[in-house]
C-alpha cells in the first residue's frame, strides 16, 4: 500500500514463501551415483544450510530466537530457525530455547555474520520460522540424478520473506524452481477496518532480479482473490558440462552428447510440469 496505515494492535498477517529447487545431474555408474550423493550431502550439510538461513533472516530484517539442525543418515539435512520481527528484552525470552548458542558457535567458526549477534535473542512469535530440508536422490535403474531443496519462510507482522528470493536463487544450482507465496489472516486499522494485504503484489516475478529472469522461462498460476501466488521457472539454456558428475563431455561421442542432453531436458521438463510426459 502506498500510504502507511495506522493499525489497531499488532499486524496479524501471516506471509509464507515456499521455495523449492531441483538440481539435475548425470552419474553413469553406481560409484558415481554414490559419490554424487556424498558430494551433495557435504556441500549442503546442516552447517552450510544454517548459514544460508541466517542470511535469509538478516535480509528480511528478522531476528533469530532458536536454531534446530540435523544431518541425516544416509543423506539429507534439515534446519529450522524460530524468528521474530523485533528484538525483545532478554528477561522476556523463553529460557527453554537454546538462547543463540548455535549462533555463537557459527560466529566463532565463520567470523561475524552481518546483522546477527548474540543480542538478537528474541521471543518467538507464532508462525514465524525459516526451515530447509534437502532430498538428494537417484533412480536405481537410471543414471539421471536429482537434488531437491525445500525452504519455507513464514513471517508475521511487517517482515516480508519475498526480499530474500534473489539470495535464495543464487545460493543453489537451480535448474527448476517452484515458488508459492500466500498471505493469510487480516489486520485492522484503528477504525476496525480489515486489511487482507499490507503490500501490493500481482506476481512473485516482481521480486526477482531481471537478469535472473532472463535465464529462465517462467509462468504464473495465481489466485488473486485468495492472495495465493505461484511461479515456476526452468532454465533456458543448458551447458552439458554442468550436468556431468566427474566426467568431461568432450570424452563422449557427438551422438552420446545429444542423447544425454535430450534425457536431461526431458527430466527437467517433467519436473517443471509436475507430471510424467515421456
Amino acid at each position: 500500500m502506498n500510504r502507511k496505515i495506522q493499525l489497531y494492535g499488532f499486524n496479524n498477517l501471516t506471509k509464507t514463501l515456499s521455495f523449492n529447487i531441483y538440481d539435475i545431474s548425470y552419474a553413469s555408474t553406481e560409484r558415481e551415483k554414490k559419490e554424487y550423493i556424498e558430494y551433495i550431502d557435504e556441500q549442503y550439510n546442516s552447517e552450510r544450510l544454517t548459514g544460508i538461513l541466517l542470511e535469509v533472516t538478516n535480509i528480511i530484517g528478522a531476528y533469530v530466537l532458536n536454531i534446530s539442525k540435523q544431518d541425516y543418515d544416509p543423506e539429507g539435512a534439515s534446519v529450522t530457525l524460530l524468528i521474530s520481527e523485533e528484538i525483545m528484552p532478554p528477561d522476556e525470552m523463553d529460557v527453554s530455547c537454546n538462547q543463540c548458542t548455535l549462533i555463537q558457535e557459527f560466529l566463532r567458526g565463520r567470523g561475524k555474520h552481518a546483522g546477527i549477534s548474540p543480542e538478537a535473542v528474541v521471543a518467538h512469535l507464532d508462525k514465524s520460522h525459516v526451515s530447509v530440508h534437502t532430498y538428494p536422490e537417484f533412480h536405481p535403474n537410471n543414471d539421471i540424478t536429482s537434488f531437491r531443496v525445500d525452504i519455507d519462510v513464514s513471517t508475521c507482522g511487517k517482515v516480508s520473506p519475498l526480499n530474500a528470493l534473489n539470495y535464495l536463487i543464487g545460493s543453489f544450482d537451480s535448474d527448476v524452481i517452484t515458488m508459492d507465496y500466500r498471505i493469510r489472516g487480516f489486520t485492522r486499522d484503528v477504525d476496525g477496518k480489515k486489511y487482507y494485504k499490507d503490500h501490493e503484489i500481482n506476481s512473485i516475478q516482481n521480486y526477482i532480479d531481471e537478469k535472473t529472469l532472463e535465464r529462465y522461462d517462467a509462468i504464473d498460476v495465481n489466485v488473486y482473490q485468495s492472495n495465493i501466488f505461484h511461479t515456476k521457472m526452468i532454465l533456458k539454456e543448458m551447458d552439458l558440462a554442468d550436468y556431468l558428475f566427474n566426467a568431461d563431455p568432450r570424452e563422449l561421442s557427438p551422438n552420446a552428447r545429444l542423447s544425454l542432453r535430450d534425457r536431461i531436458s526431458k527430466e527437467m521438463l517433467e519436473i517443471y510440469h509436475g507430471k510424467n510426459i515421456y
